[in-house]
């Protein structure tokens, strides 16, 4: 089945852009591409897409209406995930969308959504119920959170915390194995360890990795 998507950007150029990559993917249908936050709320309540795409600032005010409208959409279609894109890795914006849980939500650079392997992989992982936190953001998170005081980052080796930022990425063992130029028995192995170290316990490997991503988000 293909991954239905309803686009929102006020941008015209950038609309038609992303609108064009997103019909190159033979396994995504674009529904919808709309340019303000009532067109979105009209559209996801007519299509009931499987993820939607929206710009953090768009009409009628061109502050957070995109923000808004995803903490609306994923109270009340909890099936819909939501990739939020945005120019800057603005770690505050990234807390306040995610801080009512990662799975599901995804947040991209503008700039990321050029490269048709990413965006296919990102709507992968949303759609199923992953996150997609752009690189950018994941950095300025655990460069944050490392600074302060009594943050559960402070106790990750290196290479824990390389496999963690490639984790909050949506990425699977075998994804983070061949980035990090690893084993998956060594990506595994740090895995553990770096749930051990945040004290996230034996509940399932999911609720684990997105509780993992989930600190990198609530140490401050």
């Amino acid at each position: 089945m293909p991954i239905r998507v309803v686009l929102a950007e006020d941008n015209y150029l950038l609309r038609a852009g992303t609108s064009a990559l997103l019909d190159a993917l033979d396994d995504v249908e674009l529904l919808a591409a709309v340019a303000d936050l009532d067109e979105l709320l009209a559209a996801v309540e007519e299509h009931r897409p499987d993820v939607v795409i929206t710009d953090i600032r768009m009409p009628p005010d061109h502050g957070t209406e995109g923000l808004r409208a995803a903490a609306r959409i994923r109270a009340e279609h909890p099936g819909t995930g939501v990739i939020l894109l945005t120019q800057f890795a603005d770690p505050q914006y990234a807390y306040e969308f995610l801080r009512g849980g990662a799975a599901g939500a995804g947040y991209l650079l503008k700039e990321r959504i050029g490269d048709l392997s990413e965006l296919e992989r990102s709507l992968r992982q949303v759609a199923s119920g992953g996150s997609a936190l752009d690189p950018q953001l994941v950095e300025a998170l655990v460069t944050r959170t490392e600074r302060a005081e009594g943050s559960p980052l402070a106790g990750l080796t290196p290479r824990e915390r390389d496999v963690l930022e490639q984790m909050a990425q949506g990425k699977s063992n075998a994804a983070i194995a061949k980035a990090l130029v690893l084993t998956e028995r060594a990506v595994q192995k740090h895995i553990n360890s770096l749930f051990s170290k945040l004290g996230l316990g034996d509940a399932a490997e999911l609720d684990r990795r997105v509780a993992a991503v989930l600190t990198l988000l609530e140490s401050r």
